[in-house]
């Protein structure tokens, strides 16, 4: 929205109240870390750059959001968040300086844009985003000016300062940060104490009430967690319908951040949808379905399985009680079923594999149909190995494929084969073991006892 905007994301606060390694800004909601959430409302101010303070050594904490514009900035030894915006005073250009708790995950871009309106549209020094006191994870409550009246009296009882705050960029500002003095049992120095200077300065202090208090709720503890998680999941939910998208028991339906759904599909109860998945239209998608980081093309149904790193193409079935591992790519109009397992493998248009298969490291053509029972044995115990397998070959049940291997197009393989060698196009392969019928020895007849 401005070119000489610079926005500060304060993710500082490493395991503050939260058990975890890693601190809360971290923290997953709905698929996504809590800075992801908030750097994306962010990005709807248009900031020309974008500063994340962290307090985390860990180098795997800016690794995990590499290429997606911030530039981070270590805290070394924290001292409240006053001190934290401090560590970014060379870096932070522009006229206006935006300042955005890292733990807000249900914070929007439409709330920021009005902030930074607000702001400029009163010509403010600094601008503060309030909220009621009836949301859990609010921020304490300080004196700052009316939303009213810029120059007189106090916030109302029932409201808090967010943490969020526009603040003109200039040297009085820096002056003011600077000096701010360390308070409390942690000698922390707090940004809600600019409120107070900039009034007594008389310089121009805009309030801006937050509509929905919801929306900057701070997840500081695990209760706040997962009531950020619900609320979230609500949110989502109601962003798929609003595209036409049927979800039958959004309390039982779990959908991640940045998963993608097209219309007239219909997600049914005990569904999973991670890792921004892509659904497209038409699908039946569940119910007791588990879907991560995979791409589901049009008019699919998939039914009681689990489909991690896979690819679905148009018009296919998988279910009920299949598993698509990472690197299966299924279809068009295929048909993975009960208790089949792919790994690694390319299933062309048409090809069935119905039940009780493992289909591991494997190029199959269009047409082919898979007997149950049949596996690709893929691993000599050091090396996987590739099974490629022709158009239109018929493989019987109960076949074992030992790799690598070579089935030619339109081949049968009989069933209760063990195939080692390649089989040429049009042949039938068998590798079975001699049969032997035995009839049983007649038995004795019994000798009569001298009387």
């Amino acid at each position: 929205m401005a070119d000489d905007l610079t926005t500060v994301i304060l993710a500082t606060g490493r395991k503050a109240r939260v058990e975890s390694k890693r601190g809360w800004a971290f923290l997953r909601v709905c698929g996504w870390p809590i800075l992801r959430c908030v750097a994306a409302a962010t990005q709807g101010v248009d900031a020309k750059i974008t500063l994340v303070v962290i307090d985390d050594p860990e180098e795997d904490v800016q690794a995990e959001f590499l290429g997606e514009g911030m530039t981070f900035i270590r805290q070394c030894d924290p001292r409240g968040d006053a001190h934290a915006v401090l560590q970014t005073r060379e870096r932070a250009g522009g006229d206006t300086l935006m300042v955005v708790p890292g733990n807000v995950p249900l914070l929007t871009a439409a709330i920021l844009q009005d902030l930074l309106h607000r702001h400029e549209e009163t010509r403010a020094d600094l601008s503060v985003l309030t909220q009621g006191l009836s949301i859990p994870g609010h921020a304490a409550s300080t004196e700052i000016v009316n939303a009213g009246d810029p120059t007189k009296g106090r916030l109302d009882a029932d409201e808090a300062n967010t943490g969020i705050y526009c603040i003109r960029n200039d040297a009085f500002f820096g002056e003011s940060l600077a000096n701010i003095d360390a308070a409390g049992d942690q000698q922390e120095s707090r940004l809600a104490d600019l409120v107070k200077r900039y009034r007594r300065e008389s310089r121009k202090v805009t309030v801006v009430r937050v509509s929905d208090a919801r929306c900057v709720m701070r997840v500081d503890s695990r209760d706040t967690l997962r009531i950020a998680e619900g609320l979230m999941r609500q949110r989502i939910v109601c962003d798929h319908e609003a595209a036409d998208v049927t979800i039958v028991e959004p309390q039982r339906t779990h959908i991640d951040l940045g998963v993608t759904i097209g219309t007239d599909t219909e997600v049914l109860p005990g569904t999973y949808l991670r890792q921004e998945t892509s659904v497209g239209a038409h699908c039946t998608i569940g119910p007791d379905t588990w879907i991560e980081g995979s791409v589901v093309e049009d008019h699919c149904r998939i039914w009681y399985a689990a489909v991690e790193g896979a690819r679905v193409r148009s018009g296919s079935t998988v279910g009920p009680f299949a598993h698509l591992r990472p690197g299966a790519d299924v279809g068009p109009d295929a048909r993975i079923g009960n208790f089949v397992e792919v790994k690694a493998s390319r299933l062309g248009r048409g090809t069935k594999a119905g039940h009780l298969a493992y289909l591991g490291d494997a190029e199959i053509g269009e047409n082919v149909n898979i007997g149950a029972g049949t596996i690709t044995c893929n691993f000599d115990g050091k090396r996987k190995h590739r099974t490629t397998i022709g158009d239109r070959a018929f493989v019987g049940s109960n076949t074992s494929l030992v790799a690598p291997l070579t089935i030619g197009d339109d081949t049968i393989i009989g069933a209760g084969s063990t195939i080692t060698e390649d089989v040429p196009p049009g042949s039938l392969g068998l590798g079975r073991a001699k049969q032997v019928v035995r009839r049983p020895k007649q038995a004795p007849k019994e000798v009569e006892e001298e009387q």
